[in-house]
């Protein structure tokens, strides 16, 4: 095992597991930070104090009275803060590097919103594919780990009916395309009626149903979205959802704000 200062590389594989790991979860008996370990010869532990380093400089994190381990070195802030300037690309090199090290593949993972078969391109196009699905697969992590696998809206925990759903959209910001503060933990319908802007956030993270549902007379409209209005998201453990991205999904996409 390395006992050696860490590697630019090392670090960033640390904090790419951060992102996709609930805070609670991070300690030396996890068999993904286990895996990494093994990876880039460290020890599971090591791994994991790496982590709570990182830990020490999320705001998120440090808001909340924890401090994690408070000894983040120069090369950890300056990780933390190439990530949070790219994070499509920091996501994309570092799955491509874990592939490398481990000599897994991407290409039997299960997109989230993708029906398309890699074995079915070949060439460039395929390399897209999987580049995407990669991206998708970060994001998605990430997002689901941050809202403890829960619906913040409705509280459901089933993983299979749970969408890491972008406020802004993939096509409308490609610089926060990956970043996690552009995403909501959301049920399959709650996406579905954000996505279309049926109902859409406060700046304080108070849900708000559209007009448009709320002259719906139809059992479902009435019973599982119409009581969300005025109900205060949960809250994530980390990536809170930015002002920004929340003012735009609410001046652009909610229906009744369009004109």
């Amino acid at each position: 095992m390395a006992t050696g200062l860490w590697t630019k590389e090392q670090v960033k594989l640390a904090f790419h597991l951060y992102c996709q790991l609930p805070y609670g979860r991070i300690h030396g008996r996890n068999p993904e930070i286990v895996a990494l370990a093994k990876d880039i010869g460290r020890t599971p532990d090591a791994v994991a104090m790496k982590m709570l380093n990182i830990a020490s400089i999320d705001p998120a994190i440090t808001s909340t009275g924890r401090v994690g381990l408070g000894n983040a070195s120069a090369l950890d802030h300056d990780v933390w803060d190439e990530f949070h300037s790219d994070w499509e690309r920091l996501a994309v090199e570092c799955e491509l590097l874990r592939q490398q090290l481990d000599n897994d593949t991407f290409e039997d993972w299960e997109p989230e919103n993708d029906e398309l078969v890699l074995d079915e391109f070949t060439g460039e196009t395929r390399q897209v594919l999987t580049t995407q699905r990669i991206k998708q697969y970060f994001f998605r992590r990430a997002v689901l780990s941050s809202y403890r696998g829960r619906c913040c809206m409705s509280g459901l925990s089933d993983q299979r009916l749970l969408i890491a759903s972008h406020i802004v959209p993939w096509s409308k910001d490609k610089a926060n395309r990956l970043n996690p503060s552009n995403g909501l933990c959301l049920s399959a319908i709650h996406d579905r009626a954000f996505d279309k802007g049926l109902i859409t956030l406060t700046d304080d993270f108070k849900i708000v149903v559209s007009e448009e549902l709320k002259r719906k007379n139809e059992f479902f409209v009435m019973e599982v979205l119409l009581p969300l209005s005025g109900r205060t998201i949960e809250q994530p453990e980390r990536f809170a959802p930015q002002a920004e991205f929340v003012a735009w999904h609410r001046n652009h996409l909610f229906v009744d704000n369009r004109k």
